[in-house]
């Protein structure tokens, strides 16, 4: 690997370990690409975010989660499969999985082609208005219908590939990808799914009716849902990050995008040790 992008949260800690990472980097022969927000901080040539995917090979990405999270979104968005690289300024992470304290040994062997990489399945979710498409984003988590904190309960639709599944009286309703089962949807009483697993899942957010419980669906299938309330303050909330408002009689469809996203696994931790870390099991 010749070229190698770098995006980095906005926290001190990550401007300092991208100025070495670029420095480290050059020193080795690779061309470097940081994102326009790091480079100004660190006096380097920064690169919008939206465009670094289609100019390297790899995407090192500095901070946790939530910075992961976005990087994705943008590999996806570009058409591209570039891996993804991610390291944990914080707490341990589900996908950046390297300290920096094992950043460099781990990087060398990356770049080398000598660490394996997952595919985690992403979501497509679309806001359809009248019959006609008015928005639509790639998830890597989830895609949430949710109401404001003073808005009423509301009601929605739901539709499995055209049949109908159920009429949910609920705060919302998660649609969560195997990666995101351990994110929101976890929070509200839905399963913990393994990353590698064809399916994603339904989790209803204090559903009026009890009965109402999570369900975990092929991944081939088109779930959609009709706001059939006339809730005000309800939104479409996009991996944590992106807002869209809905109104009554707004379809939100969501599938499987064609688009993965490609991380680069720790060699040596594996998924089950993070989530017995992470969810501090047995302690």
């Amino acid at each position: 690997m010749k070229k190698i992008g770098i995006i980095a949260k906005d926290i001190p800690e990550a401007r300092r370990a991208s100025r070495k990472l670029a420095a480290w980097l050059e020193a080795r022969g690779k061309k470097v690409f940081i994102d326009s927000e790091t480079a100004a901080v660190i006096n380097a040539r920064g690169y919008e975010p939206d465009e670094i995917p289609a100019l390297v090979e790899m995407i090192i990405v500095l901070g946790g989660d939530g910075t992961l999270l976005s990087a994705a979104r943008l590999v996806a968005d570009s058409h591209t499969d570039v891996p993804i690289f991610g390291v944990n300024l914080g707490s341990l992470g589900f996908m950046a999985e390297v300290s920096l304290d094992e950043l460099y040994g781990n990087l060398e062997k990356a770049i080398a082609g000598k660490l394996g990489t997952e595919d985690r399945i992403m979501l497509t979710a679309s806001v359809l208005r009248g019959g006609k498409r008015i928005a639509q984003y790639r998830v890597l988590n989830d895609a949430v219908i949710n109401k404001g904190a003073l808005a009423r309960m509301m009601e929605l639709r739901v539709s499995v590939n055209d049949g109908h599944l159920t009429t949910l009286r609920a705060d919302g309703l998660i649609v969560a990808t195997p990666t995101g089962s351990t994110a929101y949807s976890l929070s509200a009483g839905g399963p913990i799914i393994h990353p590698t697993i064809h399916c994603f899942v339904l989790t209803p957010i204090c559903p009026h009716t009890l009965s109402n419980r999570p369900i975990a669906l092929p991944d081939t299938v088109v779930v959609t849902a009709c706001l059939t309330s006339p809730s005000e303050d309800v939104s479409l909330t996009l991996d944590g990050q992106i807002g869209f408002p809905l109104e009554p009689n707004d379809v939100v469809a969501i599938k499987k995008s064609q688009f993965r996203m490609k991380l680069i696994k720790h060699p040596t931790k594996s998924y089950y040790e993070i989530l017995r870390t992470k969810l501090k099991w047995g302690n």
